[in-house]
């Protein structure tokens, strides 16, 4: 049998665990044979994903974490060598927006909240870096590893009214192939660090932004599927084989860039 995609036996870390996407990813990798760690802010909404993992034959824990908190994450970190005595791949999917790091049609840009736009910096950029600076270490000692940041349409282009978001989702990009030079060149290639952008897909953080609450579209959603050439939003489980890609030795040539899944938003043109 052909291992070079194989995930089984890997100790895979996802921040943002409970959200659908991380929640979706987590669940095909514990499939596969993974060994996952959820880690997100919901204890309870954990804890049923672990059961619902379980019921079908997969391996996974949750830990309540703070991204921003490096004392949090560290013991996290403590609590899965712990368990497993490794960590393999780390996925940093915890992220977010707030309104007042946005500017919807009718305001400006006097409109936003700095407080707000730095509590989305420093959710989706400090939060990724957090993460990613505790568990590299035990790649390190161990001389290999996979890390996957999440950055989004919004880093190759500056979409309308995210104003916070992609500022913050830009330096995602730009930390993942920053990344990707300062392991290899002061630690080991075995590390590799790379980065997926999503294109539409509906969460919890968008829905109301992207469909009204009859499941039409917005005015923003329609924009979206007229923009994108397979005229759909994603779905999550299609976000799978790509990072799947990404933390198995299919992609050990692979380093310091950002794969694109997104419905072909970032090729069209006019």
């Amino acid at each position: 049998m052909n291992e070079l995609f194989s995930v089984k036996d890997k100790v895979v870390v996802i921040t943002g665990g409970t959200g659908v996407l991380g929640a979706c990813i987590g669940e095909y990798l514990a499939l596969q044979g993974a060994k996952v760690v959820l880690m997100g802010r919901r204890r309870e909404e954990g804890d049923r994903l672990v059961a619902e993992i379980a019921s079908k034959g997969g391996e996974a824990i949750f830990l309540v974490t703070d991204v921003m908190d490096s004392r949090v994450v560290e013991e996290n970190c403590r609590e899965i060598l712990d368990r497993y005595g490794k960590v393999d791949a780390l996925l940093n999917a915890a992220g977010g927006n707030m309104p007042g790091a946005t500017i919807p049609p009718s305001g400006t840009f006097f409109d936003v909240n700095v407080d707000d736009f730095q509590k989305v910096l420093s959710l989706n950029l400090t939060g990724t870096v957090i993460p990613t600076q505790v568990f590299l270490r035990p790649m390190v000692e161990a001389g290999c590893g996979a890390i996957v940041n999440f950055s989004s349409m919004a880093a190759f282009r500056p979409l309308t009214r995210v104003m916070g978001y992609a500022a913050a989702k830009a330096g995602i990009t730009n930390f993942t192939q920053y990344m990707a030079n300062e392991i290899a060149a002061k630690f080991t290639p075995g590390i590799r660090v790379n980065a997926i952008a999503p294109g539409f897909f509906l969460t919890n953080q968008n829905r109301s932004l992207l469909t009204n609450p009859d499941g039409s579209l917005t005015e923003r959603g329609r924009d979206v599927i007229r923009q994108t050439p397979f005229k759909r939003f994603g779905r999550p489980e299609e976000l799978c084989g790509t990072i799947q890609y990404l933390i198995s030795d299919a992609s050990a040539f692979v380093t310091g860039t950002v794969a694109v899944v997104d419905g072909g938003f970032n090729a069209f043109t006019m």
